[in-house]
């Protein structure tokens, strides 16, 4: 009897291993087993957590000279500081907002503003374009295919780090002046009752929207495959990301300001942590949404009669 369930035991062990740790071989991709199994596949060779520690790494450095950089520019937007530290409030840990209040007020308390927005755009240009480099190596890693030459893929990462910057601002600025434009259009048509809620819905949206059109054009433009991806064949990985980087930025936030308790085990280092780790998950994210495109791009061809 105990022979019998010891090797029943073996057996579903086995059967386990050997659908997540399948012979590439023979995996037919155009099954649900085998698509996930591919999936499991490109999960294993790129590295996920590897290349998403990667580039949590990056976007670390990064992130404060890209906020230096927005605050010190707000004055010419017309914008007040104290918008962003409530937009920041709204989207990240309370730990992770203080250490990032407390930051960005004294740099910008004991340093001259001009000096301070060169420096910002050319931090967040450097190591942002780094971590996007690190993306682009990855996202090709993920459809087996090698990057372009050094000098397009330098292009490309810089390309992508102006556009994202670009994408925050444009994230801050347009709640602040749709409003009243909005405002203005309701009370025109006499439904000014309505605006509040109205705009509510619309600041929710414009984040996932803007964060959905970036991701998209990364997905579509970096790999370097041949046939050339279609931009519609990229969008359910631009979609899962983009919805998974939205529950992670207020589903993590909420975890962490209600149940987690960071800041009696880390001390005055837990800010710095819970950072790591949402910069983290949001690179395994990013490389996720890529590795689901890729498998979509593999099952699609096998049907058209591709050779893999």
């Amino acid at each position: 009897m105990k022979e019998e369930k010891k090797k029943q035991n073996n057996g579903v062990v086995a059967s386990v291993k050997s659908f997540f740790d399948p012979d590439e071989s023979k995996i037919d991709i155009t099954t649900g087993k085998g698509f996930i199994q591919d999936l499991f596949v490109r999960m294993r060779d790129v590295d996920i957590s590897g290349m998403g520690a990667q580039l949590a790494y990056f976007f670390l450095l990064s992130f404060f000279p890209l906020l230096i950089f927005i605050v010190t520019l707000l004055p010419y937007l017309d914008l007040d500081v104290d918008y962003v530290f409530d937009f920041l409030q709204t989207v990240v840990p309370s730990e992770v907002f203080l250490l990032t209040q407390g930051t960005l007020t004294e740099i910008l308390t004991t340093h001259s503003g001009g000096g301070l927005l060169s420096v910002g755009v050319l931090g967040t240009i450097w190591s942002a374009s780094r971590g996007v480099n690190a993306l682009i190596k990855t996202l090709n890693g993920a459809y087996e295919t090698e990057p372009k030459s050094g000098l397009i893929n330098r292009s490309l990462s810089l390309v992508f780090t102006i556009a994202l910057v670009v994408i925050i601002i444009i994230a801050l600025v347009i709640p602040i002046l749709g409003e009243h434009f909005a405002y203005s259009l309701f009370n025109y048509l006499g439904v000014e009752e309505t605006f509040k809620d109205f705009w509510q819905l619309v600041r929710w949206i414009i984040p996932p929207v803007l964060i959905f059109l970036v991701l998209n054009l990364i997905y579509w433009i970096i790999p370097n495959t041949d046939p050339r991806l279609r931009i519609i064949s990229v969008l359910p990985g631009a979609l899962f990301s983009s919805i998974a980087w939205v529950t992670l930025i207020y589903g993590f936030s909420y975890y962490v300001n209600n149940f987690g308790n960071y800041a009696s085990t880390y001390g005055s280092i837990a800010g710095v942590i819970i950072l790591m780790l949402w910069l983290y998950f949001t690179g395994m994210i990013l490389i996720f949404g890529g590795l689901l495109n890729a498998t979509m791009h593999k099952r699609s061809l096998v049907k058209k009669g591709y050779k893999e």
